[in-house]
């Protein structure tokens, strides 16, 4: 297993399967072309969620990405929000997928930063570096929020940005974290569903029926684990 691929299997939701593969998860964290430090750590990322209840595991995990918008997954939500744009941008990711012979196997947005590592684990090293590198401003300040919640997956987030070569200023981002409001208690949470509850008359949505904010998933089911098919 490619650090790509580890990393991805473990920023995804932590499926019950994950923990039938802890040996694998920990052969692959011992990566060579990492710095003795860098493998240390991620190996105990590794044995403390295979250490931990997968229910707990679980929560923590829609706690951090499935509340807010600021530690969304889906990559561009953080460049395009709910314009149409983002639209074309799925479509135009989609045909880089199927240009290179490989297909979505689950009804997964293609800018799922799992989905996407996963796809980039079957591609040239150069190539996939420059695709990190593309996405790596969001990737990096996704870092330092998960590391001013202080999250382990701030170390995953890192490690991306590491590969990917990037010159980021991982302090300065931090520093923007830290200055940030958040979006993931209840508090702004509730308010986000009462702006976005149905409205009629005049106060009703426009003709485009695009709302102001995206409305939270509330922890919605995870959908089955994602794929990329040859």
């Amino acid at each position: 297993m490619s650090l790509l691929k580890l990393v991805g299997v473990l920023l995804d939701y932590p499926q019950d399967a994950l923990w039938q593969h802890g040996d694998e998860l920990l052969a692959a964290a011992d990566d060579p072309g990492l710095p003795q430090a860098r493998r240390a750590a991620l190996a105990g990322f590794v044995r403390e969620l295979l250490a931990s209840d997968p229910l707990e595991a679980q929560d923590r995990w829609l706690s951090l990405f499935d509340r807010g918008r600021s530690m969304s997954l889906l990559l561009f939500e953080h460049i395009h929000g709910e314009s149409r744009d983002r639209g074309q941008a799925m479509v135009d990711l989609i045909e880089a997928y199927r240009k290179n012979g490989f297909e979505l196997d689950a009804k997964e947005l293609p800018d799922y930063l799992p989905l996407l590592l996963e796809y980039l684990s079957l591609r040239p090293q150069e190539e996939a570096r420059d695709w990190l590198h593309h996405v790596s401003h969001i990737i990096g300040l996704l870092a330092a929020r998960a590391g001013e919640r202080q999250s382990p997956y701030a170390l995953l987030l890192e490690l991306l940005v590491e590969y990917a070569e990037g010159g980021l200023d991982l302090g300065a981002l931090r520093k923007r974290a830290s200055e940030e409001p958040r979006d993931d208690t209840a508090e702004v949470m509730d308010r986000l569903w009462e702006e976005e509850a149905v409205r009629f008359g005049a106060e009703a949505p426009g003709e485009d029926c695009q709302p102001a904010t995206r409305l939270p998933s509330r922890a919605a089911t995870p959908a089955a684990p994602r794929q990329v098919q040859p």
